[in-house]
């Protein structure tokens, strides 16, 4: 079978992991395959509800303007559907109150806006627009233990029923599924390394850049109601001087998510009463104060896996046609970007238009790299802030003279982004992935940040916005 991944040929694609990346994937999938399986190790929930498999579910998820664009050409009228479920809708800057680099920013107009609501509602709602698809089939509580083929091609998977135990007689109770297609799409916790060694293919190089970056999360609800202010939502950015991080924001039925962030030797406890002393720390009390007036609804769970990893599948290498790798699987972030939603959804958009383009034969390695380059922007991002911070560690920390250049630039470009909606509205929309990088290089914004004369910051946390 010739390596082209989107004729008729592909009778059968299966994806290995059924949270957003794999149901995306899935979905574009099914336009090409006659059958698709999605092979998922949790028995998944009926409801909105926090599952294992997503070890950071219960945390802080927002889904950018990037993100919101792409489920919509995926899915038409999902944020609508979001919306409706009741996830709020945050402007930047107008509706928080932010603190980053040593200054409040001012609540201007909104310049882009995300949705706050639980990870879980919206993995709900797009599993069910997923599976309602005839062709797209689920099977759940089964592991993917291994890929069949060799290093030519990936002929399928074997998969074994979770608990059926580890080690040689396990292994005897592997079943295989023929494949024409296998995506991984398993998360950062992937074994696709461990899988492509035992079909005599090579493993991709891993880019890695880990601050030691850790976070706890509690729920709260405040009632007071928020009549102290007009504000949605608290945020306190840490930096290389200043590395502990606060975040307060709604999850749409009065409740609200608080996470509080440091770095390795200094993580916030989960403890009882010890998250709310951790709070302290920050440069400001004003997320402090707010927790000393807010009821708590939830233990506090910590997250610690934050580090950027990057597969390069798009080095050489031995690696067999009919394997692909997408969502965190491929590209993992710092998660306090808030990115990988986002990146899931426009990863299944690069997807789905390498395997419809006219122009160029779809081969494996030419759509792995239209997946890669999908989540450049937010891995130029994440790991070019992460590269700054004390103690950061891995292959991808290291700088040269252009990123030392473009650093400097970009800490200018920081300067000015609190107060200056000349520089703010790109920088946002950049964040958002939903503008350039280079929008930041423009004439406009260039002589704003090199020459532009200092913009008065509020010296207090605006708990209103501006007139």
């Amino acid at each position: 079978m010739a390596d082209d991944l989107g004729r008729r040929a592909t009778r059968h694609a299966v994806v290995i992991g059924g949270s957003l990346a794999g149901l995306l994937a899935a979905r574009v999938l099914a336009e090409h395959a006659e059958k698709v399986t999605v092979v998922e190790r949790d028995r998944l929930p009926e409801g909105p509800e926090a599952r294992p498999g997503v070890p950071q579910g219960r945390h802080l998820h927002v889904l950018v303007e990037g993100g919101q664009r792409a489920l919509d050409e995926l899915l038409p009228g999902f944020v609508d559907e979001l919306r409706e479920l009741g996830a709020p809708k945050v402007g930047m800057p107008e509706d928080m109150v932010q603190w980053q680099d040593g200054t409040w920013y001012r609540r201007t107009a909104a310049a882009v806006h995300f949705y706050s609501g639980p990870r879980a509602q919206l993995e709900w709602l797009v599993r069910r627009r997923v599976l309602a698809d005839p062709r797209i089939e689920l099977v759940e509580g089964v592991e993917t233990v291994g890929l069949t083929g060799d290093s030519s091609r990936v002929r399928g998977v074997r998969l074994r029923e979770r608990g059926a135990g580890a080690g040689a007689a396990a292994d005897k109770e592997a079943r295989t599924l023929a494949a024409d297609l296998v995506v991984d799409a398993s998360g950062r916790s992937t074994k696709a390394s461990d899988w492509l060694a035992d079909i005599g293919a090579e493993a991709p190089h891993e880019e890695t850049l880990d601050t030691g970056l850790a976070y706890a999360t509690r729920i709260h609800r405040d009632p007071s109601g928020g009549t102290d202010t007009d504000a949605i939502g608290y945020y306190i950015v840490p930096n290389p001087s200043q590395p502990y991080g606060g975040v307060v924001l709604p999850l749409g039925d009065g409740r609200h998510l608080v996470t509080l962030s440091g770095l390795r030797g200094d993580e916030p406890p989960v403890e009882e009463g010890a998250f709310e002393e951790y709070a302290k720390r920050l440069p400001h009390p004003v997320i402090s104060d707010w927790l000393a007036r807010a009821e708590p609804e939830s233990p506090v769970y910590g997250f610690r896996k934050t580090a950027n990893v990057r597969r390069r599948y798009d080095r050489p290498g031995r690696r067999p046609a009919g394997f692909l790798a997408t969502g965190d699987a491929l590209c993992s972030f710092n998660p306090i970007y808030g990115q990988g939603m986002a990146v899931a959804a426009l990863d299944a958009v690069a997807l789905r238009r390498a395997l419809a383009d006219p122009r160029r034969t779809p081969t494996t390695r030419v759509v792995q790299r239209a997946l890669l380059d999908a989540s450049r922007q937010a891995w130029d991002i994440s790991a070019g802030s992460d590269r700054k911070m004390p103690g950061a560690t891995g292959d991808a920390a290291r700088s040269g003279v252009l990123d030392r250049a473009v650093g400097w630039y970009l800490g200018r470009v920081l300067g000015r982004v609190g107060g200056d909606p000349v520089v703010g509205t790109p920088f946002r929309s950049a964040i958002a992935l939903t503008g350039p990088m280079t929008a930041l290089f423009a004439p406009s914004v260039v002589r704003a940040v090199l020459f532009g004369r200092p913009v008065e910051m509020p010296a207090e946390p605006p708990l209103w916005r501006d007139a």
